[in-house]
């Protein structure tokens, strides 16, 4: 990546990524758009026992949603739901253990859930990760694209046929940091040059954007949205950019705040009244690609990312479409 879009990225950040960002976009906020009840809609959150995935599902469960909370690690995830339930007074916050880097297991999860419930409102796609070195899964994925991409794509796809006899279906995903990448279909699994995981995941986060627009068309009765959550100071960017959370110290957003568009998106009838498809940041819709950027993908070249996945989805999970 260039200094020059380092540079125009980091800038961009500083102004709007930060608690300050936050702070001066929340003055244009509609107060009552969050003012809702979601008693009887049901909500799954991935990644929900830490930072951003529990602040969301907290605001969910203080609304009254039903939320099943995708979690890899069931201590963390047991004591957050204690603490979400004492405080929302909701009890109907359910756990399910998946490690969303383990690509046949998320199917099974997914197909499982589709036979024990009968519904599902809202998908929230939050859990990521970034690890800094090339790992392979069990199926023989980079670890970074088999939970940030992969992940998401199964686990999405295989949900669909539950959504769409859901009322107001919704399926959102946080997709912070791809402003510096172009999508790369040569190289989806970064196999090629020097491993640098924060580009890795810059790449895995285009990918999603993409997949959220091929979705949004493919779908319409789905609203799908994708979103930045700022620079939010969570237990994920402490331990995955340790010097960028120091540096950033006191001017990263709360956890809260950087749920706040998540949980918007989530539960308002404002955020559904929106375009599907669309990259939203701080309850706006704002482009997904950086002024006099070289980040558009060509139709060839998005169809190739589409059958690309397709393809491994159906080597792993042999009847998944």
């Amino acid at each position: 990546m260039s200094l020059y879009r380092n540079a125009i990225w980091f800038l961009n950040g500083i102004h709007q990524y930060t608690r300050k960002g936050y702070e001066a976009a929340f003055k244009d906020f509609e107060p009552q758009d969050l003012d809702v009840s979601v008693v009887g809609r049901s909500f799954m959150i991935t990644g929900a026992n830490s930072g951003i995935g529990r602040a969301t599902a907290m605001a969910i469960a203080k609304k009254g949603g039903t939320v099943h909370m995708v979690c890899r690690n069931k201590d963390k995830a047991e004591e957050a739901r204690v603490d979400i339930t004492s405080e929302s007074g909701n009890t109907e916050v359910y756990i399910h253990i998946v490690d969303m880097s383990e690509t046949r297991k998320v199917w099974e999860f997914a197909e499982a859930f589709k036979k024990q419930y009968p519904a599902l409102n809202v998908l929230i796609n939050n859990a990521g990760c970034m690890v800094h070195k090339r790992e392979l899964n069990a199926e023989g994925l980079e670890k970074n694209f088999a939970t940030n991409t992969m992940g998401v794509y199964i686990l999405t796809q295989s949900l669909i046929p539950l959504l769409q006899k859901s009322r107001d279906p919704r399926i959102t995903v946080s997709s912070g940091g791809m402003l510096v990448q172009k999508l790369r279909v040569d190289d989806l699994q970064s196999e090629k040059g020097d491993f640098d995981a924060v580009m890795v995941y810059a790449q895995n986060k285009r990918q999603q954007v993409v997949l959220t627009q091929q979705w949004a068309k493919a779908y319409p009765l789905i609203h799908f949205s994708a979103m930045h959550p700022g620079w939010a100071d969570t237990p994920a960017i402490s331990t995955s950019m340790p010097q960028f959370h120091q540096m950033m110290g006191e001017r990263l957003r709360s956890a809260e705040q950087g749920a706040d568009t998540v949980v918007w998106l989530a539960l308002s009838r404002a955020a559904a009244r929106t375009c599907g498809g669309q990259f939203f940041q701080d309850r706006t819709p704002v482009p997904v690609h950086l002024p006099l950027a070289w980040t558009h993908s060509s139709a060839e070249e998005i169809q190739s990312f589409m059958t690309q996945l397709e393809t491994l989805a159906r080597a792993i999970c042999h009847n998944l479409m």
